[in-house]
């Protein structure tokens, strides 16, 4: 008896990098990026069976590796009947079209393969146009490569049957019009998304409510922390990028401030400069929270250049001036000297263990400047209550013959305002004055 599977076989894909010394030291490849490349091929649906990289001193402008190293992978391709050869390094449109004829599969950089993950992995409207967007942009420079069969039909000075001069390139200018069509149509939705951001932003900060933005390298735990925190149940696996649309929740810090908690798409180097640029709508609100914590896979020996990687993209962001606490995560499965500074605290967010360290250091950054004060205030300033009421914390109010006592954690800003009703306060004065 045949047993039949419906399980879709897995693309089977061989990957490859260089380390040129012409390159920016970040921008090399290394068996650390190429072990991360192997994770984003996993989490893309397909298994890695064999990696190569090279070190030469420049890339070969035509086919990128050199004529020995393409000729090995291709024998490697066809030693593990692979259906896929992704790079680590960014390839440009004519060397990948070089590159998918002398291999004869399809070949994917980097980029290419972190599209295709967030094509897979967007849920909202807004993730989704984020995606086509970006696929869009990625698209365009590399239409050429797609008309190859119509370009060479034409490129043999007058030779080529009679009917085919000329299509090729007529569709080529089509598809390039069209694709900028689509371009400008979805930055013009992007931009009423981000219109309305904007206005729910807006009504948060009237509202009064602290936002505090959980960023980090992909795989890092924000979403675990996430679900420790405001005990929600956002999945949190161990895969790249498993969270692409913002996720919110609320957290009570203390006794006086609720925040809300947003977990946000994890960062990872060598991210395409114009996803960078589709994922602003969603990552444009790391400038206008009031705290961000930066989760750090500190059990991850490449901890400080994932940091360095956020560090870069959150300055990119034009978010290097917001408060940060700096989480260093699954603190249990590390042996060496834990880091330490008031800016830092360690967890293990699968535990719960540190958190409520963390909730404290958090509740102190938030209340930094703040003052809990107790106010006798006099029925003839009875006004000032609705004033403390929108922009402080009444923790309690209790009406009294000669006025009202209102207990509160006011911001600095008020405290002006209000000094004059703290009873038994006086001016601290000057040695000159």
């Amino acid at each position: 008896m045949i047993i039949q599977t419906t399980q879709e076989k897995k693309e089977r894909a061989i990957l490859a990098g260089l380390a040129a010394l012409s390159m920016d030291e970040h921008e090399r490849s290394t068996d650390i990026s190429l072990e991360e490349l192997a994770a984003l091929v996993e989490t893309a649906g397909g298994e890695t069976v064999a990696t190569l990289l090279q070190n030469r001193p420049t890339p070969d402008p035509r086919s990128f590796l050199g004529d020995g190293k393409v000729q090995e992978l291709k024998a490697l391709i066809e030693a593990n009947d692979c259906d896929l050869a992704v790079f680590d390094n960014e390839l440009s449109p004519s060397q990948m079209r070089v590159l998918g004829e002398e291999l004869g599969v399809k070949v994917l950089d980097r980029s290419g393969l972190i599209l295709d993950i967030f094509a897979q992995r967007a849920q909202t409207r807004e993730g989704q146009l984020q995606v086509e967007l970006a696929q869009y942009k990625y698209l365009l420079p590399r239409l050429t490569g797609m008309w190859t069969h119509l370009v060479r039909q034409t490129a043999s000075g007058g030779s080529s049957p009679i009917g085919t001069r000329g299509p090729g390139e007529t569709q080529l200018e089509t598809d390039r019009r069209h694709i900028r069509r689509k371009i400008q149509k979805l930055e013009e939705e992007l931009a009423a998304v981000r219109k309305v951001r904007s206005t729910q932003r807006r009504r948060r900060e009237k509202n009064a409510m602290p936002v505090v933005a959980l960023v980090g390298y992909t795989n890092a735990g924000k979403s675990t922390l996430l679900n420790q925190l405001t005990g929600s149940d956002i999945p949190a696996n161990d895969r790249l990028f498993d969270t692409l649309d913002t996720t919110t929740r609320r957290l009570r810090v203390d006794e006086s401030t609720e925040v809300l908690l947003s977990d946000t798409v994890g960062f990872i180097r060598k991210l395409p400069t114009h996803l960078i640029e589709a994922f602003k709508a969603t990552l444009e609100e790391l400038r206008y929270a009031d705290v961000l914590l930066h989760v750090i896979d500190i059990a991850n020996p490449e901890w400080e250049e994932q940091a360095r990687v956020v560090d870069e993209l959150i300055r990119q962001l034009g978010a290097e001036g917001t408060p940060c606490l700096r989480v260093f995560n699954k603190c249990d499965a590390y042996f060496g000297i834990l880091p330490h500074g008031e800016d830092v605290v360690c967890i293990s967010a699968k535990s719960g263990e540190g958190a409520d360290v963390l909730v404290e250091k958090l509740s102190a950054l938030l209340d930094r400047g703040k003052k809990h004060l107790t106010l006798e205030i006099p029925y003839a300033s009875a006004g000032l209550l609705d004033s403390l009421n929108r922009e402080a914390a009444v923790l309690n109010a209790e009406y009294t013959e000669s006025g009202i006592r209102v207990e509160t954690v006011i911001p600095p800003e008020l405290f002006g305002r209000v000094k004059a009703f703290i009873p038994g306060y006086t001016e601290t004065k000057e040695d000159w004055e």
